[in-house]
């Protein structure tokens, strides 16, 4: 994955619906954090579409321990060759937690895996100025700088576009929602703005975040923004 224009990842657990993705999807996000056993999923995988794969930490949102043996895990996943993107905290990168995650972003250059460097707020939405500047540092550590917040207002879902705006603008390549009810229609919009990556459910039922649209349906979305 290269991410030179927008990619709808099919956001999942369980690698085994990937066949059901294919129609809308350009690719699979592997929530490794809430899988079963998801090195033996990318070992027996033989699907079509290539895979980020994410081991979020629970101190951002995941559930995955903040320890050496959530990177080790990142690392062995990036031998595998549908292996193609990974996804790190931005402040995992840049020094926060008791380990080294920068071992990964190496691992993942030395193998031409994409690096994804995120950032996340749960609480609500910065500044717009705040947000271009954690999108820039996000940008310094990675491929792609990917932010998400949680919207509580129209006022907020503005802050992100124009945020998306300016740095892709700046010629940085970043990936921006804006989670929860009142910035649910921001994952369908995002992407005019300069957003490059969108995550979605095959099924509804399985949303990995809140707001998260089903995967027909945001391609739906995404395809009349882009056109109309």
């Amino acid at each position: 994955m290269n991410f030179e224009s927008f990619t709808l990842l099919a956001a999942t657990d369980d690698l085994s619906v990937e066949p059901e993705g294919r129609a809308h999807a350009d690719g699979v996000e592997l929530r490794m954090d809430f899988a079963d056993d998801p090195l033996a999923q990318l070992d027996a995988y033989d699907g079509e579409l290539p895979v980020l794969v994410t081991n979020r930490v629970e101190w951002e949102g995941g559930e995955a321990p903040d320890s050496a043996d959530r990177l080790d895990t990142l690392e062995r996943a990036l031998g595998y060759d549908a292996v193609t993107a990974v996804d790190l905290e931005l402040a995992a990168v840049s020094g926060a937690g008791e380990y080294d995650a920068g071992r990964v972003v190496d691992a993942a250059r030395d193998r031409g895996v994409s690096v994804v460097v995120s950032t996340h707020d749960f609480e609500s939405t910065p500044e717009r100025a705040d947000i271009a500047e954690r999108l820039e540092r996000a940008c310094s550590y990675g491929d792609v700088g990917k932010m998400a917040s949680t919207a509580h207002s129209p006022d907020d879902v503005l802050a992100m576009l124009g945020a998306t705006r300016d740095r892709t603008a700046a010629g940085d390549t970043v990936a921006t929602m804006c989670m929860g009810a009142a910035g649910r229609h921001s994952r369908a919009v995002a992407p005019v703005y300069g957003s490059r990556i969108g995550y979605a459910p095959v099924d509804p039922a399985d949303a990995t975040a809140p707001g998260q649209y089903d995967l027909a349906t945001l391609r739906s979305l995404v395809t009349q923004q882009r056109e109309g």
